[in-house]
């Protein structure tokens, strides 16, 4: 049975040109990248192309940019980094849990966290943030796109308030990073997280843009790696590989990949709402990244057409992957207002520059029978349809 994976926003197979770019440092290549003899100053270099690529994607210097083993480090760092005891910090209600527990870590520090709400379509409304800051205020952190549902936060706004405020301004791009194009400079931040496994890099490698002239606190001890910013061994076929990544995707840019995959999105979604009643798009009306849409199928539980989709040689998901398995529905779509029982009906679709419009047509056969089958399985929806 052929497979075809829709769930790129928990993670992104490594393309073949990524792979290819990072085979040589797993073998002949393998010197320490502190050493100054020919091995380490082979991956020196290695290293420091892949820095200059990750900063021409983000529109910094190449000093800016430190490399971190992912999204979860690059956001800790970013956050404890700067806030202490004693400081406010501004975040919202739809953050991943890297930011989130960061920030419920920071309360038990002394620290004041405001969330800020988002509304129906899951958009924070800036004036919201300006309304949150206090004298005590230290940082801003706040998602660029919504790891559920694909949704764009107002972020060059934020900076500016942020600018006006004289307030630190930390971005989570986790799931922007690769999908849509980022200037540092236009968002006005003073930091930004994104990962490698989310844009066909492998797991277990990301980077923080640092603003010149931003002393963070550092997390690790150890060496005068990054700067002294992140002290341990580089991992560098993962940054080589996050490097060939970041210049792939901003190769994309300019020959149009991201309306191409916002095509082939839009396909797969208008297709579900045309061939299955009572659904709906969780954030339709905002701005999202090309490759995410999020549909709620109601009188049926998420989990339990996963599971059937999966049966069938179709890999979906009902939010973040680092949430599975837990009993309350999404805190990204509850606080958009949806119901529990239509968060818990809800499916992110997410596509990867390896799906193929086949594959799109594979979802548009499988998921309108699937979702019917289980329908009939449903008491509520057998008392819906007599009720109408």
């Amino acid at each position: 049975m052929g497979r075809v994976y829709f769930d790129n926003n928990a993670t992104t197979p490594v393309l073949p040109e990524v792979f290819d770019a990072m085979r040589p440092y797993f073998g002949e290549r393998f010197g320490n990248a502190s050493s100054i003899h020919h091995h380490g100053q082979e991956t020196r270099a290695a290293v420091e192309r892949a820095r200059e690529s990750i900063a021409e994607l983000l529109g910094c210097r190449a000093s800016e940019i430190v490399f971190t083993s992912g999204g979860t480090e690059a956001d800790n760092l970013a956050i404890f980094g700067l806030a202490a005891s004693g400081d406010h910090v501004i975040s919202s209600t739809t953050e991943h849990h890297a930011v989130l527990n960061s920030c419920k870590h920071l309360e038990c520090l002394g620290c004041d966290i405001t969330y800020v709400p988002v509304d129906g379509r899951g958009q924070v409304d800036p004036e919201d943030i300006r309304r949150a800051l206090r004298p005590k205020t230290k940082l801003i952190t706040l998602m660029m796109a919504n790891n559920e549902t694909g949704v764009l936060q107002p972020v060059e706004e934020i900076g500016k308030i942020a600018a006006e405020a004289d307030v630190y301004f930390h971005t989570d791009a986790v799931q922007a990073a690769g999908k849509v194009p980022i200037s540092v400079k236009k968002i006005g931040c003073d930091l930004l997280s994104m990962s490698g496994h989310k844009m066909h890099a492998p797991q277990g490698v990301g980077a923080l843009y640092v603003r010149k002239g931003t002393l963070l606190q550092p997390m690790l001890y150890g060496g005068s790696h990054e700067r002294s910013r992140r002290a341990g061994t580089e991992n560098v076929p993962g940054i080589v590989a996050l490097g060939n990544a970041a210049e792939l995707a901003r190769r994309g840019f300019e020959n149009g990949g991201d309306a191409a995959m916002t095509a082939l999105r839009d396909r797969l979604q208008e297709g579900l709402l045309e061939q299955v009643d009572a659904t709906g798009v969780n954030g339709d009306g905002a701005p999202r990244v090309p490759n995410t849409t999020n549909i709620y199928f109601d009188y049926i539980e998420g989990e339990a057409l996963v599971i059937a989709l999966d049966l069938k040689g179709l890999a979906v998901s009902t939010g973040a992957a680092c949430s599975s398995g837990a009993i309350e529905p999404s805190h990204v779509l509850t606080a958009m207002g949806l119901r529990p029982d239509r968060a818990r009906a809800s499916i992110r679709f997410s596509l990867g520059k390896q799906n193929t419009s086949q594959e799109v047509a594979f979802a548009l056969s499988l998921v309108p029978e699937t979702v019917s089958r289980l329908r009939e399985l449903s008491p509520v929806y057998h008392k819906q349809a007599v009720s109408n």
